[in-house]
């Protein structure tokens, strides 16, 4: 019997990475190939005719998957109804501007949005935030969303994640399915701690640390760290634009395994809730490695942490800390 079709909201959809993310959606890479999705864009009115060309091409590229298009201006519109919603419009920072300018566009932002998925959205909605600052920009929409559960609010570091696999593979001249169980810890920023100490890759004589392979200590705890900490501005430099396909791809893998599961002895980095888990402050929102199952994903435990990791842990638990700081003096 088919599938009743899952309303996904996309925001900034008229944007570069909305661009890039919404044909993937209705392609079934995000929520599976058998799923039949209703696309709800949102973007702001200076966008909306760019916003309706974007609709122009999902018609007409004529994707069996996709039942429906809403692409609106109007926050309530968009929100009504969704069980997924992938927030990627945010106020980027500009020349000039201090984090405390930004992060205060950010808050009036969210704070609409998540009133509005608070009143109209599906009760089981599931959010990813994208727009940066993505984990504090979760934290705001967590605030102004009450009734939504905070384990139902994430924010992406898959993006990361990929990236750290990416580098190993590459190190390795391995495939990227081969390797696993990266982590990201901590905050969507240059302070996050992509850690390898758990990873493994697949070999022809079983699974082998990492470590143990790329036999490089020295490159796995500076150049290897640096690399994915600053990839983002690495691709800015080289596109003069900040990555869309790679972050929408990412997009797509978070929503994919949080919905159907991730694989097992596999885990994934998500910017989820903290409840004080490996010694970081409950109320933050903070990468972690999890596993999924049944629509739900909870924290790896047990992984014995070694004093480079827990300082790396802990500084960027600090920055997280002072842009909640930050945030809540925002909102007032």
């Amino acid at each position: 019997m088919a599938k009743e079709p899952v309303r996904v909201l996309v925001t900034g959809a008229a944007g570069q990475i909305g661009y890039a993310l919404v044909p993937m959606i209705a392609r079934g890479v995000m929520l599976g190939a058998d799923q039949p999705v209703i696309l709800h864009m949102l973007d702001i009115p200076p966008a909306a005719e760019a916003l309706n060309g974007v609709k122009m091409e999902l018609l007409d590229a004529a994707f069996p998957l996709l039942k429906g298009i809403v692409a609106t201006t109007d926050v309530v519109e968009a929100c009504t109804g969704v069980s997924v919603a992938v927030m990627v419009g945010g106020f980027p920072r500009k020349d000039g501007m201090e984090r405390k300018d930004v992060m205060s566009k950010n808050v009036s932002i969210y704070k609409s949005q998540a009133s509005a998925l608070e009143a109209h959205a599906a009760p089981s909605c599931k959010v990813l935030v994208v727009a940066n600052p993505a984990n504090t920009n979760a934290l705001i929409l967590k605030e102004f969303a009450p009734s939504i559960p905070e384990k139902n609010i994430t924010c992406l570091t898959r993006l990361d994640h990929n990236r750290a696999l990416g580098q190993i593979a590459e190190k390795l001249n391995v495939q990227v399915t081969d390797v696993r169980n990266a982590i990201i810890w901590g905050n969507h920023s240059s302070t996050q701690y992509p850690d390898v100490n758990h990873a493994t890759v697949k070999t022809p004589s079983g699974e082998k640390p990492v470590r143990e392979l790329v036999a490089d200590d020295e490159w796995l705890n500076t150049e290897f760290i640096s690399t994915v900490q600053q990839r983002g501005a690495a691709i800015i430099k080289a596109r003069k634009q900040s990555s869309a396909l790679s972050a929408a791809s990412s997009a797509c893998d978070h929503i994919r395994d949080w919905v159907l599961g991730t694989p097992e002895g596999t885990y994934v980095s998500m910017g989820v809730y903290s409840d004080g888990s490996y010694g970081v402050p409950a109320g933050l929102i903070y990468s972690f490695p999890v596993t999924c199952s049944g629509g739900e994903w909870t924290i790896v435990q047990g992984l014995p942490i070694d004093e480079f990791s827990r300082k790396k842990m802990d500084a960027t638990a600090q920055e997280l800390s002072e842009e909640k700081t930050l945030a809540y003096s925002c909102l007032n």
